[in-house]
């Protein structure tokens, strides 16, 4: 009934346009543990008013039949500032049809009135102790994109089979219930809850239970710049920084207001390099900001860079921000904790494509580390499992930028993450330390940890697929390469297959699945590899790490070593002009 979708098919039909008809109507976005992602339009294949209303009517059902509670528990929903004129789409009408099925079947609906970062889905599901979560947002994708993700009753994102159980209810439930157009009726009903002021309130209260330095934040010179690259994050950093007595940071003014047309950057996303922080660090210059501080649009991922003393700028990967903000919080704990039998139970996670960083510290310190699979959905699950156990869990990252400062928060949080961040500068800069030098400090401490991660896009799967078929059965039928150029490989383990040659059964222990590529090689040389395919967007990436044990300072050697593995990986294994694959471009 959306008068725009409607009127591109029938535009279609007139032309007798079979070709566009079939993309839009071929096949049904798959709803996956991500949820959906896809761009906004017409027809099954891509997020519109019917698709949303078709999944919103599955996942109900898929909910009462596993909540007795949940008329009287309820849900929460949340949306970003996403909007696609010419279908007529935007986050928060999606957002309002989800809020309208639901309060068609007598179910409380806690919908946010405005904006919000997507980690406030997730601690409004914990806090308020509802059922479920939905968050209307395509995160750091392109303009035309849109999403749907989905937090179980712990917090946390859904895993399977979770998955199967909702798309599966889907297909139940595709012919929109009586009332499901009509989202004006939600306005007047009892059932309709706005959190956005105790959360507000609630989440800003909990997240200072991570501030220990306050004399300091109070006090300090240090300057910094914040872009929320025309997305949710502006408002919510503010009063992140005044909730921890830090002056506000300078707010990039061109991006500081959502914006779906993200009209200042090619990609709105903080990790493709330096190209989206242009107008940070002329801001940063004019004002003398030392450090720049940048979420993606819906404020779940943080990007951090510093002046160096050459004037030039460092950008950190996820990794080296991992490993700081892994120290400073583990660092803040022991501070705060005398009873050295405490230790046996703090635990800290990361995904296994991230750096082992943590897992170097915690042998160290004494703490346990767990890696998971890749994704926030596992490290929260996880987290959540410790905890229920009496254990603490004071930190959780991806190398994708993504970082779990915060036990009220069981995924990544860009609003937490700035803050600490902030508070650990200034921290620092009292010892007269840069964080780039800390970052040192922490690798003469614990062993160098030089990592390099990219990707390659690629529109065909049938491409991806040979390309790891030929990975699988490399030198005759079943047999994975036992080199790559000079680098002789000493280990692998095949996470869609469930081989790993490092066991004595070959078994992996992490969890496998079938429908996503992932292969880790490990090297004689000590370096290791994985290449996997993106469960969000057309690219097959690959993320290397080379480490050394403390006390090894030929940095330098490492990166020239790790380099020329990267080179050998690429050529040998993707053969990027054999496949006509496309690379990553700054």
């Amino acid at each position: 009934q959306n008068p725009k979708t409607s009127a591109i098919v029938k535009q279609l039909l007139a032309e007798g346009n079979a070709r566009e008809l079939q993309k839009y109507f071929g096949s049904r976005m798959e709803f996956g543990t991500a949820g959906l992602r896809a761009a906004m339009g017409a027809g099954i294949s891509h997020m519109n008013d019917l698709t949303i209303i078709q999944t919103t009517q599955g996942f109900c059902r898929y909910l009462e039949k596993n909540f007795s509670d949940l008329k009287k528990r309820g849900v929460v929903i949340g949306f970003d500032a996403r909007a696609h004129l010419s279908s007529g789409g935007s986050s928060k009408r999606f957002a309002r049809l989800a809020a309208n099925t639901f309060i068609s079947q007598g179910v409380p609906v806690y919908l946010f009135s405005d904006v919000t970062p997507t980690p406030f889905v997730p601690y409004t599901v914990t806090h308020l102790k509802l059922c479920a979560g939905i968050m209307v947002t395509a995160s750091h994708n392109p303009k035309q994109d849109n999403g749907y993700k989905v937090y179980w009753e712990n917090g946390a994102q859904i895993i399977s089979p979770h998955d199967k159980g909702i798309s599966q209810a889907i297909e139940e439930n595709q012919e929109p219930w009586p009332q499901a157009w009509d989202d004006k009726v939600i306005d007047s009903s009892l059932l309709l809850h706005d959190p956005y002021a105790t959360v507000n309130k609630e989440y800003f209260k909990d997240i200072q239970k991570q501030c220990f330095y306050r004399n300091i934040n109070k006090v300090t010179n240090l300057k910094f710049v914040h872009t929320s690259v025309h997305g949710v994050g502006h408002k919510f950093v503010q009063l992140a920084f005044k909730a921890f007595d830090l002056s506000p940071p300078f707010a990039v003014p061109e991006q500081k207001d959502p914006d779906p047309e993200f009209p200042t950057v090619k990609y709105p996303n903080p990790e493709e390099g330096k190209g989206v922080l242009t107008l940070s660090f002329a801001l940063a210059e004019k004002d003398g900001a030392k450090i720049i501080l940048a979420n993606d649009p819906d404020a779940d991922r943080l990007a951090v860079a510093e002046k160096q003393e050459s004037g030039e700028w460092k950008l950190f990967s996820g990794n080296e921000l991992g490993a700081l903000l892994g120290w400073w919080i583990f660092t803040c704990w022991k501070n705060n904790n005398r009873d050295t039998r405490a230790i046996k139970d703090v635990y800290m996670l990361s995904s296994t494509v991230s750096s082992k960083i943590l897992r170097a510290i915690a042998l160290k310190e004494g703490f346990h580390f767990e890696e998971t699979l890749t994704g926030f959905k596992w490290m929260g699950n996880r987290a959540k499992q410790l905890m229920d156990q009496g254990k603490a869990v004071l930190f959780a990252f991806e190398e994708a930028i993504g970082y779990m400062c915060c036990p009220a928060v069981l995924d990544k949080d860009g609003v937490s993450a700035a803050v600490i961040t902030a508070e650990m500068a200034s921290f620092l800069a009292t010892r007269n330390l840069s964080l780039s030098q800390q970052l040192k400090a922490v690798y003469d401490e614990y062993g160098f940890h030089i990592t390099k991660a990219s990707y390659f896009i690629c529109h065909d799967a049938k491409v991806i697929q040979q390309l790891f078929d030929n990975l699988r059965n490399f030198d005759g039928k079943n047999t994975y390469p036992k080199s790559c150029g000079r680098f002789k490989v000493s280990g692998v383990r095949d996470l869609t297959t469930g081989y790993d040659s490092s066991q004595p059964d070959q078994k992996a222990i992490l969890p496998t699945s079938k429908s996503s590529q992932m292969i880790t090689f490990t090297f004689a040389n000590g370096g290791v590899a994985t290449m996997r395919t993106s469960g969000t967007e057309p690219k097959i990436k690959y993320y290397s790490e080379l480490s050394a044990p403390p006390g090894n300072s030929d940095v330098e050697q490492l990166k020239k070593e790790l380099d020329e593995l990267v080179s050998a990986l690429e050529k040998h294994f993707f053969q990027p002009e054999k496949n006509n694959l496309q690379r990553k471009t700054e």
